[in-house]
């Protein structure tokens, strides 16, 4: 197994800047309550870390996706109230209420499946336009023995709450008001990331923040509100002098036209740098820009450096591929993808390094 210190890329986790963050939206989101969407590792930037700290900031109530996941925050936050998105899936009931997790009930078959453990308390998601998961509207007025059951929060979940004048939006708080009325509940919850900007409106009694809490702008439409929680660095393995006529990489993508130096760094797409980067992406090294030149291999990415003066290029040289002068929702754009899929992307063999202090 390999050690950190081997390991060719890092990715930088400020925790300061993702407490401020949640303390920026608990502003934001108030009078509602506020929870944190902790799923998929934290949107792989580590549940123990993230959660101790959001916990620290004031968190009490959190979100996951599975079961395992809310075991494992159970472990980790003894006193969180806990809700798993998934639900009450076939055989999972009693470990639910063993580690005292809150199952998101989506369908007639888990309330079924929930209705030996009704006592215990639990979340109804219905379906005002998502299509994805919860109670259709239809569903909604034949729940049975629905004052059997303790339903703590009623919720659902936008579709286009990113941008502020779709119709959509509209349409679906309109639904979801009319829907919560015959549904017996203490607390309602609409909006996620993106619907906390879009006023109090949306927010009822419980918002729920997720990708924002990262640094990912929850308003692509406006800058952004919040502070870059992530900074992905790679080491330099070697530096090449390359004379034209030259090309670089795989399948010959790219064809040096003049004298160049390129640099290969320790990272590819079994990273999780994305290989539609290639020839697209950009670097840094301090201030100065650096192409990504040639295509993403597995293990290895070409940048083009002529324009960095030598004094700052050695062994020890660390290359921004996510950093101040390159967000995340800019390369996840350049790789003509979105922010969440490049942030869960990162593999095991990128160090995370944790920083209490801003950066």
């Amino acid at each position: 197994m390999s050690h950190s210190s081997y390991l060719g890329a890092n990715l930088t986790i400020n925790l300061a800047a993702l407490g401020e963050n949640y303390r920026i939206l608990t502003g934001e989101s108030s009078p509602a309550k506020l929870a944190a969407v902790v799923k998929a590792n934290a949107y792989g930037l580590g549940i123990k870390e993230v959660a101790t700290t959001l916990s620290g900031a004031g968190c009490m109530i959190f979100f996951v996706a599975t079961l395992d996941e809310g075991i494992e925050l159970r472990q980790i936050l003894p006193n969180a109230r806990i809700y798993v998105f998934h639900g009450a899936l076939s055989g999972t009931a009693e470990e639910l209420v063993a580690n005292s997790l809150i199952p998101v009930l989506n369908s007639l078959v888990q309330m079924e499946n929930w209705l030996p453990y009704a006592d215990h308390a639990a979340a109804l998601h219905i379906d005002t336009g998502m299509s994805r998961l919860g109670l259709t509207p239809e569903e909604c007025n034949k729940i049975p023995f629905i004052t059997s059951y303790n339903i703590d929060l009623v919720m659902s979940h936008l579709s286009c709450a990113e941008d502020k004048n779709h119709p959509k939006n509209l349409q679906q708080l309109s639904l979801f008001k009319k829907l919560r009325k015959f549904i017996p509940s203490q607390y309602a919850s609409l909006a996620a990331s993106s619907g906390i900007f879009l006023g109090t409106g949306y927010h009822f009694d419980l918002c729920r923040a997720g990708i924002c809490l990262y640094g990912i702008n929850p308003t692509p439409l406006s800058p952004n509100p919040l502070t870059q929680v992530v900074r992905l660095q790679a080491k330099i393995i070697q530096i090449r002098y390359v004379d034209s006529p030259q090309t670089v990489g795989y399948g010959a993508s790219h064809r040096v036209m003049k004298p160049t130096k390129i640099a290969t760094l320790a990272i590819g797409y079994a990273d999780g740098y994305m290989r539609s980067l290639g020839n697209s992406g950009v670097a840094f090294i301090e201030n100065y820009k650096v192409p990504v030149v040639g295509r993403i291999s597995m293990d290895l990415t070409t940048v083009d450096i002529s324009n960095v003066p030598d004094h700052l290029l050695s062994s020890k040289t660390a290359v921004d591929l996510i950093g101040p002068n390159n967000p995340i929702d800019k390369i996840a754009k350049q790789a003509g993808t979105i922010s969440y899929e490049l942030l869960t992307s990162f593999g095991n063999r990128i160090e995370r390094n944790y920083k209490s202090g801003k950066e």
